[in-house]
């Protein structure tokens, strides 16, 4: 019993983790071409917007699905 609980909780954690990092795929370009209003390229590659790669209210069932498989994980251990 004690190996499915830690597989369960693998599972569910790497699941997670995989939701997370799509949702922020999906949502397209993280930053897009940019130029200085001048015409000439900037001094640095830092975009001048934030990206909108993670916000909590999007990805909470990625973050849900990495605590549950996470407590799973900690009882697997302990049992």
């Amino acid at each position: 019993m004690r190996m499915v609980l830690v597989w369960i909780g693998a599972l569910l954690v790497v699941g997670g983790v995989l939701f997370t990092a799509a949702q922020a795929i999906w949502r397209g370009r993280l930053s897009g071409p940019q130029r200085a209003p001048s015409g000439l390229a900037r001094d640095t590659l830092e975009p001048t917007n934030p990206a909108g790669g993670f916000s909590l209210k999007a990805n909470w069932p990625g973050l849900a699905l990495i605590a549950f498989g996470a407590l799973l994980l900690l009882v697997g251990a302990a049992a």
